[in-house]
């Protein structure tokens, strides 16, 4: 086999694959799902009138030819009774000839019998003479009237009692009507009525079918995005028209993908900052020790500030990964808080005390204000690092001589606590990312001071952990002003 005609075989063997595939899943899909259903919808429904509506007549036309057929048969023995057919053989002869007239103008047959069973005059002449003793005439026979549908024969058995002038029953009258006329309409009817069910269940589902393609098109496109979306093409858009419940579910998938492309580009520029972030001190550990080893004969005093200053350095990547290691935890929600009953204003006061040394390096003023007693459902260790982390930054961004206030206060459902500063402020433009990673409003000071671009993302995590919020409102040079509130019960959501 040549190697072209493995390539033409091969091309086959993948169309008629897919042809296989497409096939299998053809009564897969919601527009096949959609006719079906309607189809059996329209047709279960129509069938069963069809049935019932049958029976209806099949029971309307029994009863009513049981009626006739009764009444015919007590008009017979009546005639019998009054002319005394059973005891005048003179009027015998005329009285069958009567019954054999009325026999073919009625298109029903006749039987008069004694008080035996014994058949005395029958309209199709092969009775005669011999006993017929069936359910109905048994019932004559004891004085009572009947009319049975025989299904089996298709049908009607109609008997009435003959009596005599002193009321003693002396034989019965048996009229039998075919029935099958009334069957053969019913099933002719029954075939039409099928034929017309089928029909219209035909042209509902086709209807359906046609009109299914304003469902199913949307979800098609819909789904095709979203599989572009899956590979990776976080670009890609649902066109949105109208307005029902697909574009509703297109503008979730807009948002949805925004927010993915988000993350994304949080992710990037989180690497890019770490990053970054790590290899300013690693490039001056760098630096230090190629000038270490480079130096001869360096003076003890030189090793010393090159060694103290690689270790600052060492330092600074270590408050790095820890504040990345704490983001990482935060992140990982699962994990969940240890949540106990937490006195905020021990809390806070506690961390303004661990800071006062700071502050002092800057003659800043700390004063802190509290107006009730406040205990909370919280994560203690985790507050009190992102309510430190709140004070430090304060301190760190207000200038010498200035003063940051902290404030602890509650109403019936949540607490808040408060950080304001005199420093430089927050421009409106920055406010919305300074809980982002890695962000500084100043970085030439920010970096004089050590911080690591961590402190309000870890501060942002752990508030939204416990349910809470954060805010901040400030302008330039007019200082912040940070609010967090806290729900006084936890609640895991």
């Amino acid at each position: 086999m040549s190697r072209n005609t493995s390539i033409q075989n091969g091309g086959w063997v993948i169309i008629f694959s897919k042809i296989e595939h497409n096939s299998y899943k053809w009564y897969q899909s919601l527009r096949w799902k959609l006719f079906i259903s309607y189809f059996l919808i329209s047709l279960i429904p129509l069938l069963a009138f069809s049935y019932i509506m049958s029976d209806a007549l099949l029971n309307y036309f029994m009863e009513v030819n049981e009626k006739e057929l009764l009444y015919q048969a007590n008009k017979v023995a009546g005639s019998i009774k009054k002319i005394g057919y059973l005891n005048d053989e003179k009027n015998r002869a005329i009285f069958d000839y009567e019954l054999d007239e009325k026999s073919k103008e009625e298109n029903y047959r006749i039987l008069v019998l004694d008080s035996k069973g014994i058949v005395l005059s029958d309209t199709n002449k092969t009775e005669t003479g011999k006993t017929f003793l069936v359910p109905e005439v048994m019932v004559a026979l004891d004085g009572k009237d009947e009319a049975n549908l025989r299904v089996n024969e298709r049908a009607i058995y109609a008997s009435a009692y003959i009596e005599n002038e002193n009321s003693e029953k002396i034989g019965a009258v048996l009229l039998i009507s075919s029935f099958n006329e009334f069957y053969e309409l019913i099933d002719d009817l029954g075939e039409k009525w099928l034929i017309l069910t089928i029909g219209i269940s035909l042209a509902v589902s086709v209807i359906v079918f046609l009109t299914s393609q304003i469902i199913t098109v949307p979800l098609k496109n819909i789904l095709s995005i979203i599989r572009k979306i899956t590979a990776g093409q976080l670009f890609q858009r649902i066109e949105l028209k109208g307005h029902n419940e697909f574009t509703e579910l297109g503008e979730a998938v807009n948002t949805m993908t925004e927010r993915l492309e988000q993350v994304e580009s949080s992710r990037q520029e989180f690497v890019s900052n770490v990053s970054h972030e790590l290899k300013t001190p690693l490039s001056s550990i760098k630096v230090l020790s190629d000038s270490i080893l480079l130096q001869e004969d360096m003076p003890t005093e030189m090793y010393k500030e090159f060694l103290q200053d690689i270790n600052s350095e060492i330092d600074r990547m270590t408050n790095i990964i820890n504040d990345l290691l704490s983001l990482v935890k935060l992140d990982h929600t699962e994990a969940g808080l240890n949540i106990a009953q937490t006195d905020v204003n021990e809390l806070v006061k506690d961390v303004v005390k661990r800071l006062y040394p700071l502050a002092d390096q800057k003659q800043i003023e700390i004063i802190y204000e509290s107006n009730k007693d406040i205990v909370i459902d919280a994560d203690e260790m985790k507050l009190s690092l992102a309510v430190s982390n709140l004070i430090e930054n304060a301190i760190k961004y207000t200038p010498n001589g200035g003063v940051v206030t902290v404030g602890v206060d509650a109403d019936h459902q949540n607490a808040f606590i408060s950080v304001q500063d005199t420093g430089i402020g927050i421009s409106e433009e920055e406010q919305s990312k300074i809980f982002n990673r890695f962000y500084r409003v100043d970085k030439t000071r920010d970096r004089k001071t050590g911080g690591t671009g961590l402190g309000l993302a870890i501060t942002h995590s752990t508030v939204m952990l416990h349910n809470g919020s954060i805010k901040v409102v400030s302008k330039e040079n007019e200082g912040a002003l940070f609010i967090v509130r806290l729900p006084i019960k936890y609640s895991k959501q």
